[in-house]
């Protein structure tokens, strides 16, 4: 199994995502199966940096974008079974992915815990909203004109998303308000995602080291 630095955490990169006198949030997560090894390490509290080399190229620009636009340092390194078709490599990185994000968020303590944000790309208008409920759920309403963006399945994006949703335990619906070409429906998901995340996993600090929850417990 390869081994993966964790990134380095300056006090200034902490500060700026509110998370100061916070412990640095950051996961790796490795998930081998016969058709597929993943490894996945995260950093909630970074800069957008990103490698991304899953063999998929679709795939590693939407993580590129989750990273970016989700200010997530993000290493994503995965082999699989791309000769037979993306599925499985697809999947297993969405579950690894969603996995990091719940080891990276701990007992959520803290966060925002709600996320919400709409991201237009050209003519594409998508809305997430999102909460890190510990109660997985995905409501998904993505309707995508092409089977295919270059050789991408364009259903892999359903099957990205259950996967990422069921693994962090985050409540996630998907609303598509406008758009026809498929590159830009799907790249204004991942953006939109990503705001939205990082919204709900900012430390709020007036709640301090506190569960977000008027029930003192997410889950339930």
């Amino acid at each position: 199994m390869r081994s993966i630095e964790h990134p380095e955490v300056s006090s200034n990169q902490k500060s700026s995502n509110y998370n100061s006198g916070f412990n640095p949030r950051i996961a790796t997560v490795s998930r081998t199966t016969g058709e597929t090894d993943v490894n996945v390490t995260l950093n909630l509290d970074g800069t957008g940096n990103c490698n991304a080399q899953t063999g998929i190229p679709f795939l590693d620009h939407m993580l590129h974008q989750i990273s970016s636009h989700g200010l997530i340092d993000l290493d994503v390194r995965a082999t699989g079974d791309i000769e037979i078709d993306d599925h499985h490599t697809n999947e297993d990185v969405g579950i690894t992915l969603g996995q990091a994000l719940a080891k990276a968020l701990g007992n959520r303590k803290g966060i925002v815990r709600f996320g919400h944000f709409i991201a237009p790309l050209d003519e594409a208008l998508v809305q997430i909203a999102l909460d890190f409920s510990g109660r997985p759920h995905l409501t998904y309403g993505l309707e995508i004109p092409t089977q295919r963006v270059g050789t991408y399945d364009t259903q892999l994006v359903r099957e990205f998303f259950v996967a990422v949703a069921n693994n962090s335990q985050m409540t996630l619906h998907i609303r598509q308000l406008d758009g026809i070409n498929s590159h830009h429906i799907i790249e204004a998901t991942f953006k939109a995602f990503a705001r939205a995340m990082r919204m709900a996993t900012e430390i709020d600090p007036r709640r301090a080291s506190t569960i977000p929850s008027s029930k003192g417990v997410l889950g339930g």
